[in-house]
């Protein structure tokens, strides 16, 4: 690890015994290493370039479930033992504990052989003037094009009073495309993007060339786009981006320091039916170059995929040692945090609902009249209660169980759980989102992934302007 392999294996015990001398259950030492670069090109000129390095360590000691935290932008010893020592004030008064650690070699899922981030300048904004390219040929009625590239490479050590070290290197590029499309005096946005833990090999299967073209595909399907209309009715989520609204309506909720805490609505529910029986939930960090893949989380502990609802059943929430602690459980692997500046929680990685075996046109063809929605563009949660308010920035009116006119300022409105419990139909077709996905919990972000088959919601409130039937 670029800097961390200068920290001696005997000055990471000498940080380890300095966070417990105060009595601490356990501590860690998190060594972070980043390198980032970004280009964004603004209607055809390059207009930023960015890029940087971090290094830091961040050390924490834990006494029942108080936490202690502090951090070094240096790797020199005496920066560090200061840091080990703030941290380790969070409990005093105990037995000294003996260290011992010892390097834990994990599987890597995701190995780039180029990454984005060491390539030359020029060939990244040549990237870049390709989407913009694509974009444009796809209609003269495309009248501006924005483009961004980012890429992260990031290196991770983590050891803990438990004796595990563990070192992960973890690659990040993301592309991101925008077109405005304009007629009759109207203007309508749509954008593409996507990314995960590959090098330029990504770009093999997801050209600049098709986030360009799809871009401007949605662009101009919004040019075309009426008011949505207002009411409850069925509403179908496509497969693929509608991962989401799962993610954020559901598996903030399935998180377990929530539930520790008391102020998730699936707080004391496990072994209770929170969804239909159509409904399985997974969250899995090791899938191959996903966005939100870990080979080791956070917290130096190796996950592994887990079923959070099956059949509607809630089977479990995500651990970080804390939290599992708490319930008697061992961690999932769930232990993520932003940077050594942060200390980690639990989060969700790659978040997704099983497929089931409706075929996604049969889906279609049950709804009389309802929604179907594609893509979306975030939207507000209330963890205690499951609430959500999603916009969509794709989304299609269904008639007579035909997807029809492109719709404008459609909003979804519900709950969680009760949304889970009306879902129908289940899709054969599930899909991952490309990975596009940031998540937001206390102050830190993480990158995650998401995925969904085609499903069918009964009944949930769509806020428009027209008046819907």
């Amino acid at each position: 690890m670029r800097g961390a392999t200068r920290v001696e294996p005997e000055h990471i015990k000498k940080l380890l015994r300095a966070a417990l001398e105060g009595g601490a259950d356990f501590a860690d030492v998190y060594f972070e290493y980043r390198r980032s670069r970004s280009f964004v090109m603004e209607d055809g000129r390059v207009r930023t370039v960015g890029g940087g390095v971090d290094l830091g360590v961040g050390i924490r000691a834990v006494k029942g479930e108080a936490v202690g935290y502090a951090y070094a932008e240096s790797l020199e010893l005496d920066s560090m033992l200061r840091a080990a020592t703030t941290a380790g004030q969070i409990a005093r008064a105990g037995r000294r504990k003996r260290v011992s650690v010892e390097r834990r070699r994990i599987r890597a899922m995701y190995r780039p052989t180029l990454e984005v981030v060491d390539m030359d300048g020029a060939d990244c904004v040549a990237l870049l003037r390709r989407a913009d390219k694509a974009a444009r040929e796809a209609s003269r009625k495309i009248v501006r094009v924005d483009a961004s590239l980012a890429a992260v490479h990031k290196e991770v050590l983590v050891a803990s009073s438990d004796g595990a070290i563990v070192f992960d290197e973890q690659p990040m590029v993301r592309m991101g495309v925008s077109a405005a499309a304009r007629a009759k005096g109207r203007t309508e946005q749509g954008s593409s993007g996507g990314g995960g833990r590959f090098g330029l090999e990504y770009f093999d299967a997801h050209t600049p060339e098709s986030h360009g073209e799809e871009a401007a595909r949605v662009a101009l399907v919004n040019l075309d786009s009426r008011e949505a209309p207002a009411g409850t009715m069925p509403v179908v989520l496509a497969n693929g981006d509608s991962g989401i609204l799962l993610h954020e309506a559901v598996g903030h909720g399935l998180e377990a320091d929530f539930n520790r805490k008391e102020t998730s609505n699936y707080t004391g529910q496990i072994g209770e039916s929170v969804a239909s029986p159509l409904v399985t939930v997974v969250d899995a960090p090791r899938i191959g170059g996903e966005r939100g893949s870990i080979n080791v989380d956070d917290e130096g502990v190796v996950p592994s995929a887990h079923r959070l609802i099956v059949n509607g059943k809630l089977r479990r929430y995500l651990y970080d040692k804390i939290s599992a602690k708490h319930f008697g459980v061992e961690p999932t692997g769930s232990g993520r945090r932003q940077s050594f500046r942060h200390v980690p929680m639990p989060r969700m990685s790659n978040t997704y609902m099983e497929a089931g075996e409706d075929a996604p046109e049969d889906i279609i063809r049950s709804v009389k009249r309802g929604i179907y929605a594609v893509r979306f563009s975030g939207g507000q949660v209330n963890i205690s209660n499951g609430d959500f308010v999603f916009s969509l920035t794709e989304g299609y009116l269904i008639e007579d169980g035909k997807v029809t006119a492109p719709l404008k300022g459609a909003n979804l409105i519900g709950n969680g759980p009760d949304a889970l419990a009306t879902v129908s139909m289940v899709g054969s077709d599930f899909r991952l989102s490309d990975g596009m996905w940031t998540c937001g919990k206390d102050g830190q972000s993480v990158p995650v992934g998401v995925g969904m088959p085609t499903v069918k919601l009964d009944q949930l409130t769509v806020g428009g302007t027209a008046v819907g039937s």
